[in-house]
């Protein structure tokens, strides 16, 4: 199972937001070419990087500091935040971005997302099912739809999707916990790799995704609980590397989901 450190870039600075909201902003580094050097010196495979500023439809210098953390870092990028036409697809993909996260898009547009599949294939795309209380969110979670998570997976499954980021806006910079069995169970009901995202608050949500990881949990984003402190990175590597077990030191996992 994947780690991906969380990178969201708002107006240049690397932040977390608390269930997507522009209004509580938290800015970690003013820099977030020393961030992305950091993940990428503790282990990272992958980095997980959003334009907010771009998911929010405004304009910002965040495409420009996305091609000086490629040109930076020599791991691969997953890159999504305002990618709503081919064009803007075209500017990540030639920009250095290993695939590209359609959310807005996919749930709008699926005749670009059908063809961005084709042009890039499968395991370049990544579809977001960003949802609050079941029902999808689009345009930087600003509106919520009267689709449910599911029934979108389906749709983009059959469009040719393999891969998909779910996140449950609720939980979402609250260090709440990730929700383990809805992730898995959401793969399963569409036929998608699903990477969780959303509320990872310790290691011990590592684990719990780590054991359902067969029914098709591809990954986790991480943010908050890296930039806190409260989940180090080289740790939550190391326990995806041994497959789940636990050592003396880190304690029982507890039972909640």
């Amino acid at each position: 199972m994947m780690i991906y450190p969380a990178i969201d870039l708002r107006q240049g600075k690397a932040v977390r937001l608390r269930q997507g909201d522009p209004d509580q902003a938290t800015v970690f580094d003013a820099n977030p070419l020393k961030v992305a050097q950091r993940w990428t010196d503790e282990g990272a495979a992958w980095l997980h990087i959003v334009n907010l500023d771009g998911a929010f439809g405004e304009k910002s210098p965040n495409f420009r500091v996305v091609g000086r953390i490629l040109d930076s870092v020599d791991i691969p990028v997953q890159f999504g935040g305002g990618l709503r036409d081919l064009e803007a697809v075209e500017d990540a993909f030639d920009l250095g971005v290993a695939r590209v996260i359609l959310g807005t898009a996919a749930v709008q547009n699926p005749d670009l997302l059908k063809l961005v599949l084709e042009k890039y294939g499968p395991e370049s795309v990544v579809v977001g099912l960003d949802a609050r209380e079941g029902r999808v969110a689009i345009k930087g979670w600003q509106q919520t739809t009267g689709t449910t998570a599911v029934e979108l997976g389906k749709r983009l499954r059959k469009l040719g999707a393999a891969l998909a980021l779910y996140t449950d806006i609720g939980r979402d910079g609250m260090l709440a916990g990730v929700d383990a069995v809805g992730t898995a169970a959401l793969a399963e009901a569409t036929g998608l790799q699903v990477i969780a995202s959303g509320g990872v608050a310790s290691l011990d949500d590592i684990r719990r995704l780590l054991a359902v990881a067969p029914r098709g949990v591809e990954g986790v984003v991480i943010g908050q609980a890296l930039y806190t402190g409260a989940v180090k990175l080289v740790e939550a590597i190391a326990l995806t590397e041994d497959g789940g077990r636990k050592t003396e030191d880190q304690g029982p996992m507890t039972n909640d989901q």
